[in-house]
């Protein structure tokens, strides 16, 4: 069953390559990009249909008038303007943080405290694909949440609750040869873990 799972997202891939070609190109693209108007107004034309779609092109020229007037920044550039400092700081803070969060670990690591929590040889895979389906729960979840919360709250939250459950995930790992029912509650700390990495980060 595993390789005809494997092999389903290569059915997404062929759908996309068989239509991708018969798309429009994204007018936006065409006008700014590539600076081709009479391609721009027939894109909107395929993509909206016939009619008046003045102010959806109003909007786009202003787009490119804005594209054309700002200066485009190499990274030292940037780096020196100290009107950029803070978004710097703010990025490179969330980019490290994201990749020093734990949730590469916790993957790698979860077949083992599976294992160690007497799950059967052939449910492991499907616990595993259980802690993929929860990331992916959580994303579409975070989707809905960020506009109501917004991105900062979601980040703190993310990361406060992921710190938690990390701090629990180490006392379980390390007292679970003493008290049998902390395997299981290991399982449950990856699954939260990975729910709350899903929402926040």
């Amino acid at each position: 069953l595993w390789p005809w799972l494997l092999a389903s997202s290569g059915l997404s891939a062929l759908v996309q390559l068989v239509t991708l070609p018969f798309f429009p190109d994204s007018p936006s693209y065409l006008l700014i990009q590539k600076g081709n108007e009479e391609a721009f107004r027939k894109a909107i034309r395929k993509l909206w249909g016939e009619g008046d779609h003045q102010a959806e092109i109003d909007d786009i020229m202003k787009e490119k008038a804005a594209v054309t007037s700002t200066k485009t920044l190499r990274v030292l550039e940037v780096i020196k303007d100290r009107s950029l400092r803070w978004q710097l700081y703010i990025l490179v803070t969330v980019m490290t943080t994201l990749q020093l969060c734990g949730i590469n670990a916790i993957y790698f690591y979860s077949f083992e405290v599976f294992h160690t929590a007497k799950f059967e040889e052939y449910l492991i895979p499907y616990v595993s694909l259980g802690v993929g389906l929860c990331e992916c729960l959580s994303s579409i979840l975070c989707s809905t949440l960020i506009e109501r919360f917004g991105r900062k709250v979601l980040l703190w939250g993310g990361y406060t609750l992921m710190c938690s459950v990390l701090a629990l995930l180490t006392m379980t790992l390390s007292l679970q040869h003493q008290f049998f029912w902390l395997h299981y509650f290991s399982v449950i700390l990856i699954f939260l873990f990975v729910f709350f990495y899903g929402i926040g980060p």
